[in-house]
Parts: structure tokens; sequence; C-alpha cells
């Protein structure tokens, strides 16, 4: 695969920049942080089953392999950035912007980074960025994914329920 090197969906405002927050394109250098990124999402869940060691590897490895295939294959004009914090990464945010709809295909944050407040200040930015294009944002949850409570706050609503996931939308005043 070679690197991605797509605009960003949005530029960071300079409050989120002067705290030294950046977004970036991510590269396939960037894959072996990608990867523990997508690790750390799933280590709740690894910690209840009995396999070993390798075992959870694997499995993180071939699923870490299928989730960004699909990523790759059904959002193709996404915007795939790594999230840093003074110049060390700390996330990874992939914004699909369409006519309608600012679209958060993921976001997820190393675990020294989460409850921080960049979850925050990116959810924010991206809702002000919808505003000022007279769309809404939506994303996909797991319904275990304690990162729901914050869609919450935010004022995200569930407007539709599946197995696994719900579907959460934010729309600004005014928007339709």
């Amino acid at each position: 695969m070679t690197d991605i090197l797509k605009p960003p969906a949005f530029v960071l405002p300079e409050a989120l920049q002067s705290m030294g927050l950046a977004l970036r394109p991510e590269t396939d250098g960037d894959l072996p942080f990608l990867m523990q990124v997508y690790a750390s999402t799933r280590a709740d869940e690894l910690a209840l089953v009995p396999w070993t060691l390798d075992q959870k590897q694997s499995f993180l490895v071939h699923q870490f392999g299928a989730q960004r295939y699909h990523y790759r294959t059904y959002f193709p004009d996404a915007a795939f950035e790594v999230i840093e914090r003074n110049g060390r990464a700390i996330g990874r945010l992939y914004v699909d912007e369409r006519q309608t709809r600012v679209h958060i295909v993921d976001i997820a944050l190393m675990p020294e980074s989460r409850g921080s407040g960049v979850g925050t200040a990116l959810l924010t930015a991206i809702q002000d960025y919808a505003t000022t294009r007279a769309k809404g944002v939506d994303i996909f949850v797991e319904r275990m994914n304690p990162a729901k409570t914050l869609y919450d706050r935010m004022g995200f609503k569930v407007i539709r329920e599946e197995e696994i996931y719900l579907e959460m939308d934010w729309t600004p005043d005014g928007v339709s």
C-alpha cells in the first residue's frame, strides 16, 4: 500500500493548535503505532478471553488488517489522520466529509491521552466545522464503548440501533 497523503477534512482551530494538538495524514510508517492504538481499544475485551498472548496478538493483527481494509474500501475519500500532541502521536482520526454530513469513521486515543479533554476538544472542533458548513455529524459507536458517554454529553443522539453498534447523530440548530 502506498502512503496516503490526503488533505485533512478540516483544520484544527488555533486554540487546539496552541495546546500542541495537530493532525497529519497517516503514512505506512505509522502502521506500528496505529496497530497499538487499535490494540488499546480492544484491551478490556481481550482481558476476558482465556487466550495466550500469542493468540491475542494474532487476533489483533488479523482484526486490525480487516478494519483497515474495510475503512479504506468503504471510505476511499476519507481523511486518515494521526492525532499528535507536541509532536508525539497520541491517536487517530478518520473523517469522511459527505454532502450533508461529516462522518466520523473512527476516533481513538491511546489510553494515556483519554480523559484529558483531547477527545472533547476534537469533537467540538468537528462540530464547529460542520456547523459552518450547515452539516450534521454522525458516528457509529459500539454499545459498550466508554466514549459513548462523551458523545451523549456532546449532544449526539442515537438514531439507529444495530446488534453491536449504535448510530449516533448530532445536528446543529437550524440544520435538518
